[in-house]
């Protein structure tokens, strides 16, 4: 069973439908019972960083999290700035984030010699870093939809798990264990989102 972590900011719906067309059982966690009684966990996101720590620190599901996560290794999956809270913390604000994967999420570098359009938007391919079962059938020709600012600057490289280009290239997943993000929107990336959120549900 996958819950689908409701703790105020994220397209919970849209993960419901892509796990519903697939005959996935999952559940919308919105209570730490909720949390605690599931096998795997989306942490979806949008907007800020400061905003998603606060948002969930006060949603009464961080414990339940840092329990199944961290005590019990369910596998988790971040995704946008779900993903970006997974790390220690942000040039975007100040608070403390989880932790899980260390590193820090930097703003791209624009300047008038090297002009960069923010955000970051649309499809971009994404190319793994080495083989995993999250990018299983994704390996030659995923595509996925991106809409940031930020990038997860990964303290140790071996924590990076696929990269993408823009322009230069940047870790767009993460792995830590049990613990993997990724800053694309797998359920707005039609097939190429299906499928991943397929093989997380079948690590």
């Amino acid at each position: 069973m996958i819950g689908i972590i409701d703790y105020g900011l994220g397209n919970v719906l849209a993960f419901a439908n892509v796990f519903k067309r697939q005959n996935i059982n999952f559940k919308i966690a919105a209570t730490p019972e909720d949390v605690l009684s599931v096998d795997k966990i989306i942490l979806p996101g949008v907007g800020a960083f400061d905003h998603a720590m606060k948002l969930l620190n006060e949603s009464g599901l961080r414990e339940p999290l840092e329990i199944q996560v961290k005590q019990n290794a369910a596998p988790v999956l971040g995704i946008c700035v779900g993903m970006q809270i997974l790390g220690t913390s942000s040039d975007e604000g100040q608070a403390p984030g989880l932790d899980w994967v260390p590193g820090r999420v930097r703003k791209f570098s624009t300047s008038p010699d090297r002009p960069l359009r923010l955000p970051h938007m649309g499809w971009n391919d994404v190319r793994p870093t080495r083989a995993d079962k999250l990018f299983e059938s994704l390996e030659e020709d995923g595509r996925f939809y991106f809409l940031h600012s930020f990038y997860f600057d990964c303290a140790s490289p071996a924590h990076s798990l696929a990269v993408s280009d823009y322009p230069d290239a940047f870790s767009c997943a993460v792995r830590n264990g049990n613990i993997y993000g990724v800053q694309f929107h797998p359920e707005k990336s039609h097939h190429f989102g299906a499928q991943l959120l397929k093989n997380f549900a079948e690590l």
